[in-house]
């Protein structure tokens, strides 16, 4: 009983920033559990290598190369789609600047990334979810916030001004917790569940190679002390995408190894 809570097979799931950092766990987890996963980014290149990758392993996998900030194209994608049983809505796009060099259209820019593109694309695939909902009873989105949507980065732990969290960032994730709540009473009568999750320190392994100590500092923060591997957002995402958590709406579930716990 408790496997078939999280099992996708028949299930259809987009993922925009598919191939990123935290994209390319998550979509494997939607594989594994037997979806077949639309992978959404603006590099149809990385996209087909991953492709190609998840289709040699035994997945199913897609390529779907554009923008969600094109919202013309997002709109045309999703009305062309059937079903759509989960939508993980990932991407963000933001060009970082010191506090002083910060532009009005950074923000601009990351919150038509983060935010009203997550709304664009949960409205266009209503008639999609909705054919999920009657073939399969429920559908969900899980909308990909942050640790920054509710706390501000401590200047302690980032030494030089490139690693630090750009300002335009924690407000947009805050942005989409918000969203998150609002579609989730919107849409709760329809079956259709909203969550979000919001991840911690989860940096690239590089990081820790070129910067040992920036990395010790980032872990020490942590109840567990340590960062997190990209592997370890796997669970939570499938947890919020499957049956499994199939009482669950509006919530935000923090993947942060106790960060904003303190």
């Amino acid at each position: 009983m408790t496997a078939e809570y999280f099992d996708l097979r028949g299930r259809i799931a987009f993922v925009s920033g598919a191939a990123g950092h935290l994209g390319k766990p998550m979509v494997r987890a939607l594989c594994e559990a037997g979806a077949h996963v639309i992978l959404n980014g603006r590099d149809d290149a990385k996209l087909k290598a991953f492709a190609e990758e998840l289709e040699a392993q035994g997945h199913s996998a897609e390529r779907a190369a554009f923008d969600v900030s094109d919202f013309a194209r997002a709109r045309a994608f999703m009305a062309a789609r059937p079903r759509l049983d989960i939508l993980v809505n990932n991407a963000v796009s933001m060009t970082p600047a010191p506090f002083a060099a910060l532009a009005p259209e950074a923000f601009d820019q990351t919150f038509r990334s983060a935010v009203t593109a997550a709304f664009e694309l949960v409205r266009a695939a209503l008639p999609a979810m909705r054919a999920a909902v009657s073939a399969a009873g429920e559908a969900s989105v899980v909308n990909i916030a942050s640790m920054y949507a509710n706390v501000s980065p401590d200047s302690r732990i980032y030494a030089r001004p490139e690693q630090a969290s750009p300002l335009h960032y924690g407000p947009a994730k805050a942005a989409l917790l918000q969203l998150t709540r609002h579609l989730a009473a919107e849409l709760g009568p329809e079956k259709i569940r909203v969550n979000a999750l919001v991840p911690g320190p989860f940096p690239q392994s590089a990081v820790a190679e070129k910067d040992p100590a920036f990395a010790a500092r980032l872990a020490a923060r942590t109840m567990l002390g340590r960062t997190g591997a990209a592997a370890e957002i796997a669970g939570p995402l499938l947890f919020l995408a499957s049956p499994a958590s199939g009482f669950v709406t509006g919530a935000a579930l923090p993947v942060d190894g106790g960060w904003t716990a303190w």
